[in-house]
């Protein structure tokens, strides 16, 4: 006797403007109920404060997600010299000032020589890598500091940073960068290059690969779209 065969979801690649202070796993548990997907997980994950392109994969297209997650990124925002931050953007109260009446633009070239191509960077204590067994930020919420908490340093590279300095001391600028880079941490070096101090101001994820923001859904859309084909 013939029986049916087994159909398998052929899976789809969703992109998403992710909302500000949402998690990226708040979109995937929206998305998850609104399409009614068995499987999807993202490719690559936002802080809350950073808003942009945040690509879910479902179905078997979730073993493409590694792929996507590899691919070169791109970045912009906003960040503000002179005082820091624990988390090194507005997750956390400010903890130091520093002056900026020094910084100039043969300051803020050198800066951008110094954090353009590869180099090595050491994540944030507020991070999702894990130390013996531990989550960075587990670490931080209890208390402990960089100095507490040997971080490795990694490589990543640099491939383009542009900035305006017109409403100085915050500063806009474009980040194109490799997998695994973080964006607060380059701020942070960044206001150190700069003998003073930096925290992330906005954040906003422009690109992965040749996947922009711009052909992205707000989570609203989706849901609203999915309605109409239920």
């Amino acid at each position: 006797m013939n029986q049916n065969p087994i159909v398998q979801d052929p899976g789809e690649v969703l992109l998403i403007d992710k909302p500000l202070t949402w998690t990226s796993f708040d979109v995937v548990k929206k998305l998850k109920f609104a399409g009614k997907f068995k499987k999807i997980g993202h490719a690559g994950t936002l802080d809350p404060l950073a808003t942009g392109l945040l690509i879910l994969c479902t179905g078997k297209m979730t073993k493409q997600i590694d792929s996507y997650q590899a691919q070169e990124k791109e970045y912009s925002g906003t960040f503000v010299l002179g005082k820091t931050t624990p988390s090194i953007d507005l997750e956390t109260e400010f903890d130091a000032e520093f002056p900026t009446e020094h910084i100039n633009d043969d300051v803020l070239n050198q800066a951008l020589l110094q954090l353009t191509g590869k180099i090595l960077q050491i994540p944030p204590i507020y991070s999702a890598v894990s130390v013996g067994g531990k989550r960075l930020y587990e670490l931080a919420r209890q208390g402990k500091t960089d100095n507490d908490v040997e971080i490795k340093s990694r490589e990543v590279e640099i491939k383009s940073f542009t900035i305006d300095t017109s409403a100085f001391p915050e500063i806009k600028f474009n980040i194109v960068c490799t997998k695994g880079t973080y964006i607060r941490s380059l701020v942070r070096d960044f206001g150190i290059a700069c003998q003073s101090g930096a925290y992330l101001n906005s954040l906003r994820r422009e690109r992965i690969g040749e996947f922009s923001v711009q052909n992205a859904l707000t989570v609203e859309e989706f849901v609203s779209q999915r309605k109409v084909l239920a």
